[in-house]
């Protein structure tokens, strides 16, 4: 039976059979409704998430009430706190779904744990940090590099019907424009 979970952590991370199941072992499969958190900023919590199925993002709130959106997750990624766990510090950011989400939950100590007494655990988390540094890095350019038309369209090239699953502020906050600017690109798309 074809499972599209292990097909992307085979194809991305080469992942064996043996290692999906520790990873089934560990992780607990979830729904994350919409407007749920799996953490709000200023929390702690040992738990990352692997996104299957809809929308999260990360979002800070600004002591004036104004929201900033560091990313949106779509399926397939990780998502949670993960320098907060790694440096045990509060998270500057909160994690919420902006639709219903299916996600696998798991505790990152029994995760981290894992990768002292396994190797391809080990090599595992090795490689997921080196994509999670990639995806980082790839989106820090495109943020300095894109202007905010080039960058609704790669999100939208990403994310095709983002415009009927999310509000428009939600996406404003990611693109780092207002809901008006948005409104105006969208208008001048749809004339061109």
């Amino acid at each position: 039976m074809e499972n599209p979970n292990f097909d992307f952590l085979k194809s991305k991370f080469d992942v064996s059979q043996d290692t999906f199941k520790i990873l089934s072992n560990i992780s607990t499969k979830k729904i994350i409704k919409s407007g749920d958190h799996t953490i709000k900023q200023g929390g702690t919590s040992n738990k990352l998430y692997f996104l299957t199925s809809g929308l999260m993002r990360s979002v800070r709130v600004s002591e004036k009430g104004k929201e900033y959106t560091k990313n949106i997750y779509s399926p397939i990624s990780f998502v949670g706190p993960l320098s907060s766990i790694l440096t045990k510090k509060p998270s500057l950011l909160t994690y919420e779904a902006l639709t219903d989400c299916k996600v696998y939950e798991v505790d990152f100590k029994e995760f981290f744990n894992l990768t002292k007494t396994v190797i391809e655990i080990s090599n595992l988390y090795n490689r997921i940090l080196e994509y999670l540094f990639l995806i980082y890095e790839k989106k820090q350019f495109e943020s300095i590099s894109l202007n905010a038309t080039e960058r609704y369209q790669l999100l939208k090239s990403k994310i095709p019907n983002i415009d009927e699953q999310i509000a428009q502020y939600q996406i404003a906050s990611y693109l780092n424009i207002t809901p008006v600017q948005l409104s105006r690109i969208r208008k001048d798309l749809k004339l061109n």
